[in-house]
């Protein structure tokens, strides 16, 4: 491509000479210090993008759904990789302990959250009582919702706990309407998704439910209740303090809050006690199975309510319910 065909060649050319005499001569000195070499690139960079028109509208949107496409896949290699690992470690090394279990995925990503606020990735600023108040209803479902989906990958195998996640989206999207967000879905869009929903639940259902747990009947139906509720009734708060605060230290109040409430409920719960003293804390292949059970559902707890919390609660719910929304469709499509 020639310059006349191009006239941005010349100035992406100049560019690129530019930087590379900056970062590789640096001038007088013959060196640039880090920051000075990061900002050149960064201008580089700018440069490119912009040359090459990747600023449209058109763009914009592709990348937006390439990245929601990204971020579907990754929840559910990380829900597949984090059920399969409990169906493995739950059973074999009898540990059914849902409350200390999720304590500690809740503790961990509040460590992981100090840990970049200490390094400078994240601003957060000093924990408000105030933002904490406005946060204990969705850190109290919350907390509730994920004790009983731990409670349901060790106990529950009927399938029914699964059937009821799939409702997760129609529930989040009548809070929504019950709570006034200002991110409410439109007619068409909630026609459709209960079409997907009632489609998934009745193919499921034809597939064959097994032995259903009496147990099961109030924990499924109460976990999707709550989780439906909690997501919603945090991205109420994250709408109404936008203008004020980031979505970073709305997260991190929710977290806090997590923590004292799951903290609260290991000193009341008798599976406290037992969760320190009938672990095999001396083997290896313990503890690896335990830190990934955490790890993997620390990372699922973060990205379904930072969803909810920066865009809205109807996506945090199609990302937490897309793997079991097109499960039976995918089941019908390879039995043709």
């Amino acid at each position: 491509m020639t310059r006349a065909q191009c006239p941005q060649l010349s100035t992406f050319r100049g560019w690129n000479v530019k930087v590379d005499m900056e970062i590789h001569h640096g001038g007088r000195s013959g060196k640039l210090s880090k920051w000075r070499r990061c900002f050149a690139l960064r201008k580089y960079f700018s440069n490119v993008i912009s040359t090459f028109g990747l600023y449209s509208s058109e763009c914009r949107n592709s990348l937006v759904f390439c990245g929601i496409v990204l971020a579907v896949v990754l929840y559910a290699q990380v829900d597949r990789l984090h059920s399969f690992v409990c169906g493995i470690f739950i059973p074999q090394y009898h540990y059914p302990y849902a409350v200390p279990l999720t304590f500690a995925q809740v503790l961990i990503i509040y460590l992981v959250w100090l840990g970049l606020h200490g390094v400078g990735v994240v601003s957060l600023r000093p924990y408000s009582l105030r933002l904490g108040e406005q946060m204990l209803v969705p850190a109290v479902c919350g907390s509730v919702q994920a004790v009983l989906e731990l409670w349901a990958l060790a106990n529950a195998h009927s399938g029914l706990y699964t059937l009821f996640i799939r409702l997760l989206p129609v529930l989040s999207v009548l809070w929504s309407h019950m709570l006034t967000l200002n991110t409410t879905p439109s007619p068409y869009l909630t026609c459709v998704l209960a079409g997907v929903t009632l489609g998934s639940i009745a193919l499921r259902v034809a597939m064959g439910v097994h032995f259903v747990e009496p147990l099961e009947w109030i924990y499924a139906p109460l976990s999707v209740l709550l989780h439906s509720l909690s997501l919603t009734w945090m991205a109420k708060v994250a709408e109404a303090q936008r203008r004020h605060i980031s979505v970073f230290d709305c997260y991190y109040s929710l977290v806090v809050m997590r923590s004292l409430v799951l903290g609260f409920l290991c000193l009341l719960h008798p599976d406290g006690p037992k969760a320190l003293g009938e672990g095999n804390w001396h083997t290896l292949l313990f503890l690896g199975y335990l830190l990934a059970i955490l790890l993997l559902g620390a990372l699922q707890h973060l990205l379904v309510d930072m969803t909810a919390l920066y865009f809205s609660p109807l996506a945090a719910s199609l990302l937490y319910a897309a793997r079991e929304l097109a499960l039976p469709f995918y089941s019908l499509l390879l039995s043709r």
